[in-house]
């Protein structure tokens, strides 16, 4: 029984990664091709060629993203980039989220920001408990000012969804930040704590 144990787990540690992976990347794969919804119906792949091709999709959107950057790297471009900003800026509900989606866009991929570029410890939901969070950020000024402390921003990810999660703002002295990477971080949340700094525990025997 221990034996049928062992080879059990061992089984599951191969296939259960394998099986989430090709799922993830197969939904993934199906959300980008419905960017193909936006051609004209002649020029969908089921017309031209009778049968759907997986993957165009994701060619559509790599080569629309490469001659968007060529494009906006240039003088006209830029150029076009201002104007379409400044026409949006007039629509006041539409300006907001436009805004906040740039802002956020440029700190993520710029690589300028500091958003979640370093693992930190906090007190939450109380003092004594401590849970893993992402630096996002230095505190607004006003917060900075009507406290009287030096602010941090902070987001505390839920397990096992790290999108959702709590924004903070504590003082910088209240946030341990550690050495830890990113990566592990997100592996910790993920796995709620069963995957550590050293990887995957060994099977069971």
């Amino acid at each position: 029984m221990n034996k049928l144990r062992r080879y059990l787990v061992a089984g599951v540690l191969v296939w259960l990664p394998l099986i989430v992976t090709v799922w993830l990347v197969r939904l993934m794969v199906n959300l980008v091709d419905q960017t193909l919804l936006v051609l004209p119906e002649s020029l969908q792949p089921e017309a031209l060629f009778g049968f759907p091709i997986p993957g165009l999709g994701l060619v559509l959107a790599a080569v629309t993203l490469l001659v968007t950057g060529m494009l906006v790297t240039n003088l006209f471009g830029r150029w076009l980039v201002h104007f379409w900003e400044n026409l949006l800026a007039r629509i006041p509900v539409v300006r907001a989220i436009y805004s906040a989606s740039k802002q956020l866009s440029e700190t993520l991929f710029s690589g300028a920001g500091k958003s979640f570029r370093k693992v930190c410890l906090v007190e939450y939901p109380r003092p004594g408990m401590w849970v893993l969070a992402f630096v996002t950020g230095d505190g607004v000024e006003e917060g900075n000012a009507r406290t009287g402390r030096s602010l941090v921003n902070i987001f505390v990810p839920t397990t096992p969804n790290p999108t959702s999660g709590f924004f903070l703002m504590l003082p910088r002295e209240d946030v341990i930040e550690l050495d830890m990477p990113v990566e592990i971080g997100l592996r910790l949340i993920l796995s709620a704590g069963a995957v550590g700094h050293n990887g995957p525990k060994a099977v069971v025997t």
